[in-house]
């Protein structure tokens, strides 16, 4: 066996047919496996594919998936059993039993939305196994993507067929008219993660596809900063890549227009967000950020300008809650996270450590005052 082959991922599929394929149906989609084999073509090697269902009932997907060299695992159904048990349990056994006598097979790949699955993708974990999840959008619990590796949503891939009998008439441009239903986009983890701070950091007007980058970039500087925390080495791309999908199972750059994550990570270069340089491993290059990050020193200098100010105007230290809000008065664009910071006390108590402010805490009030010292004021 070659080097190549021992580090090659070996995966192994295992679909929840029924699951998977009335969730397709119900959005006007037909579960063919083939755009899925693509994709898992991309992360490794299958060496078994398993399709589970009482065939009787799928009759139309038999011949897709036999083209595919999926093996049907026939479960037929009682009438007097529940119906998902039967195949959600054979499917489960089936899959220890592979990770406890091949230990060669490295990722496992669990096709199901259902949350029944998110025991086994524990006890795979357990075992050393890497998960890859794939469901519906629509139709996957919220228990099972956190569980997993990576999860894949179906009807995000590309060629996936759609239903003959889909009905619908010419697709229509975006009202300029605000919904008074409210935002019914699907909310994804990047979007999530900045939910509490939506209210203060209402981004400037642009298209929904530079916010969602932007989002992607204070993504990856939080990332990459506490990667940098809590490691002493270099850090990879193929590492930042692999806490990206720790944080968020269903991240990908192909969502955001790039092609692979070394033309997102030179985009962000381009832009000063980040710097690269060669690492030890070719094409996997080491990430850094810039040695006077974008726009450091303007937004410290727009800070203790603040501070200064709400100094002359309160008459007295201002407090560091409200203080976010004073700086976007001033500067809309205003953001920590666009320069790696984890929040606006970690970005003050940097620039505390720089000599920009001075802070102290005060037990009384439990409260942070921030200052400019008197030699400074004038400055």
């Amino acid at each position: 066996m070659t080097s190549s082959d021992a580090s090659e991922e070996r995966l192994a599929l295992y679909v929840d047919h029924e699951n998977v394929a009335i969730g397709a149906r119900d959005i006007g989609y037909r579960f063919d496996p083939q755009p899925l084999l693509e994709a898992l073509a991309e992360r490794g090697r299958l060496i078994t594919r398993r399709a589970y269902a009482d065939w009787n009932l799928f009759r139309e997907d038999r011949r897709g998936m036999v083209d595919a060299n999926v093996e049907l695992i026939e479960i037929p159904q009682r009438s007097d059993s529940v119906r998902k048990n039967a195949a959600d349990i054979q499917m489960a056994v089936d899959a220890m039993e592979l990770a406890l006598t091949r230990d060669f097979v490295s990722t496992f790949v669990i096709v199901s939305g259902d949350s029944d699955f998110t025991p086994l993708v524990s006890k795979l974990r357990e075992l050393n196994k890497r998960v890859i999840g794939v469901g519906l959008k629509g139709s996957t619990s919220a228990m099972l993507p956190p569980a997993c590796d990576e999860f894949i949503f179906y009807d995000r891939l590309e060629g996936i067929p759609l239903r003959e009998n889909r009905s619908g008439g010419p697709s229509k441009g975006r009202s300029t008219k605000k919904s008074t239903g409210g935002d019914t986009k699907p909310k994804t983890s990047l979007e999530r993660a900045d939910a509490r701070d939506a209210a203060k950091e209402a981004p400037p007007k642009r298209s929904t596809q530079k916010q969602d980058l932007q989002k992607l970039e204070r993504l990856l500087t939080r990332t990459l900063a506490g990667i940098q925390s809590n490691s002493a080495g270099a850090v990879q791309a193929s590492n930042l890549k692999r806490a990206l999908l720790r944080k968020d199972p269903t991240f990908s750059e192909g969502d955001y227009g790039f092609r692979g994550f070394r033309e997102l990570l030179r985009h962000l270069a381009d832009n000063k967000v980040i710097t690269l340089t060669d690492g030890t491993a070719p094409g996997d290059p080491e990430v850094d950020f810039p040695a006077a990050p974008r726009d450091e020193d303007a937004a410290f200098k727009l800070l203790k300008d603040t501070v200064k100010e709400l100094m002359v105007e309160l008459g007295g230290d201002p407090p560091l809650s409200g203080l976010k809000d004073q700086l976007r008065k001033r500067n809309d664009a205003f953001s920590e996270k666009d320069l790696g910071y984890s929040g606006f006390l970690q970005f003050c108590k940097a620039a505390v450590t720089k000599d920009i402010v001075e802070m102290d805490w005060e037990d009384e009030d439990q409260e942070y005052y921030l200052y400019v010292e008197e030699d400074e004021k004038g400055s």
